[in-house]
């Protein structure tokens, strides 16, 4: 595992880095790369850097993220595209921060640095708030508890920003991330009226157009709602 997040933090590493990384003798290091290779776990590249390989592609393709969350909201999110024209993306709470699962933009989109299978702070984006705001009450406490410093130094007004997260349906933050955008999530609620996923657009600040991708978001939210409950009764 020490092997396979060194990959998570950079990006083609040679064995020796690798082994480093991973806190491991060389020589154990070298010898765990090979049996993984030979795995298809990782693969080397044409410049002969250690890569993930294709069968944990595989593997993560059969997870619940993909194989439910991810494909019942595919469609949805197409469909919100089509009127956002600039990204829209699918996320989910987890220790390291807010992980996107799917990601969707088009020609001309807005700055926006998430990537798929990347993490963004949760306390400074609309993602990360709508999944805090949506969260059992014990979560959120235990959340921000744990990350107290980080709240006071840098979202002060974080407790009060989710109770009104809350009250509204949807955060927006804009300028935090990028000076010039705007994020608007809405939470995939779970039968339970809790957070199971955020879904965000990512426009530009000054857009006259929030009201109507927020009507799009919320409509597309209920949708992916609905077949996450469908599925679990099949």
């Amino acid at each position: 595992m020490r092997l396979l997040e060194s990959l998570q933090q950079h990006t083609g590493l040679t064995p020796s880095q690798m082994s480093d990384y991973a806190e491991l003798p060389r020589t154990t290091g070298y010898r765990l790369i090979a049996e993984m290779t030979d795995l298809g776990l990782l693969q080397r590249s044409s410049t002969d850097r250690i890569e993930p390989g294709h069968r944990l592609w595989e593997i993560a393709q059969r997870s619940r993220l993909s194989r439910t969350l991810r494909q019942t909201a595919l469609p949805f999110m197409q469909d919100v595209n089509s009127v956002v024209r600039h990204t829209t993306q699918l996320a989910v709470l987890t220790d390291a921060g807010v992980l996107i699962v799917e990601r969707l933009s088009g020609h001309g989109a807005v700055v926006n640095p998430a990537e798929v299978a990347g993490t963004m702070p949760t306390h400074l984006t609309s993602m990360g708030h709508v999944l805090l705001a949506f969260s059992p009450k014990h979560q959120v406490e235990e959340w921000i508890s744990e990350h107290r410093r980080l709240v006071e130094d840098q979202r002060p007004a974080l407790p009060t920003e989710l109770v009104e997260t809350r009250v509204r349906g949807y955060a927006r933050i804009s300028g935090e991330i990028n000076p010039e955008t705007t994020g608007l999530s809405v939470p995939v609620l779970d039968s339970h009226g809790h957070a199971e996923a955020s879904l965000t657009v990512v426009v530009p600040r000054e857009s006259e157009k929030i009201p109507q991708f927020l009507m799009a978001l919320q409509t597309a939210s209920h949708g992916i709602s609905r077949g996450l409950r469908n599925d679990a009764a099949t």
